[in-house]
């Protein structure tokens, strides 16, 4: 969900409002608000609350959490991807375990982001039989090495394999 770019949340409710094609009047009385109270908002002289912010969203008819993100009020943050939701829903692995595993698809998912193109998830990516051979880098094989250890040997106790 990326916004625009604008100096401020005044000026970024004046955009919505314009785009909208309604008067300052309009929105100050569909929100609640006193016009002075709004142009002032809209001037950066006054910074509004959480509450002034989900007012001024229902009057324009947009997402209060455009209007949060947008007054640095909370982060615009990417949704968890299905991996990592299935990571994290796994029973089976300790809470350190699902961590390491998320840094490290987290790390190759940005060490292998080119620009903002994303392979649609319907599309399977191909498979380069070179780069199975690649090494992991040796942070992460470190970071895996308890783990690993164990692997072979059948004889290990429930306390090894919860690291």
């Amino acid at each position: 969900m990326a916004l625009p770019k604008v100096g401020s949340i005044g000026e970024y409710i004046r955009e919505q409002r314009q785009q909208a094609k309604i008067s300052l009047r309009q929105l100050a009385a569909a929100a609640g608000v006193s016009n002075p109270y709004l142009s002032q908002i809209e001037r950066g002289l006054r910074k509004p609350s959480a509450e002034i912010l989900n007012q001024i969203a229902k009057g324009l008819h947009i997402s209060a959490q455009a209007l949060y993100v947008q007054a640095g009020l909370i982060e615009d943050k990417e949704p968890p991807s299905d991996v990592e939701a299935a990571i994290r829903a796994d029973t089976h692995l300790t809470g350190r375990q699902r961590q390491v595993l998320i840094d490290i698809y987290e790390s190759f998912r940005k060490e292998n982001h080119a620009g903002d193109e994303q392979p649609s998830q319907n599309a399977r990516p191909q498979r380069d039989p070179e780069s199975d051979d690649d090494p992991l880098p040796e942070d992460y094989l470190a970071a895996l090495e308890p783990f690993a250890a164990g692997a072979g040997n059948e004889n290990v106790n429930q306390e090894t394999r919860e690291g």
